[in-house]
């Protein structure tokens, strides 16, 4: 039996509580939720990959797609455990070979993220994976770069989420699942 306090699971809370605070990174005003203190502490990190792979199981998923670096992290993790194909969504100039390219804009500049061309097969159904969503930039940049491959992005799984997508956990149309809220 899972253990609560409040109503609330225990393990979302020692994953909450797993997160370093880091303020004013990379730039003054930002709280930066770091998670590599979560990775520190083995039981914590297995607990939040189960919660992905028990929601995502039975979805009928094909491909986890993984923002570079920290969505990498989840991203493999789930994507084993559900028998589905990883594919690396990187930063420009880390791919060898032919790929497909989106430019997106952050909160403090721009960016742009990079797929190998063929790494997503027409129809197939993907899950598009990073570690926080904060505007949601990033991850239309990745949704754009699934459906230009003839992908069908199915979700976005975040670990962390932020507080003004509370309630209304949807970008351009489609599901966002967050399993905790940043810390502040």
């Amino acid at each position: 039996m899972i253990e609560e306090e409040n109503g609330v699971d225990a393990r979302l809370q020692a994953i909450s509580a797993a997160i370093r605070v880091v303020p004013h990174f990379p730039k003054p005003g930002i709280m930066f939720n770091d998670i590599t203190t979560l990775l520190l502490r083995p039981t914590v990190f297995k607990d939040a990959v189960e919660f992905f792979v028990d929601r995502y199981r039975d979805m009928g998923i094909a491909a986890v797609a993984g923002i570079e670096a920290r969505g990498f992290i989840f991203g493999t993790s789930v994507a084993l455990a559900i028998g589905a194909k990883f594919i690396p969504l990187q930063k420009p100039k880390k791919l060898p070979g032919e790929f497909l390219s989106e430019a997106y804009e952050l909160e403090y500049g721009k960016d742009c993220l990079e797929m190998h061309v063929g790494a997503v097969q027409p129809r197939e159904r993907v899950l598009i994976f990073d570690d926080l969503i904060a505007t949601g930039g990033t991850l239309c940049a990745a949704m754009k770069l699934i459906e230009k491959a003839g992908g069908e992005v199915v979700e976005f799984a975040c670990l962390i989420g932020s507080p003004k997508f509370k309630g209304r956990y949807r970008l351009n149309g489609k599901p966002v699942y967050v399993l905790v809220e940043c810390r502040r």
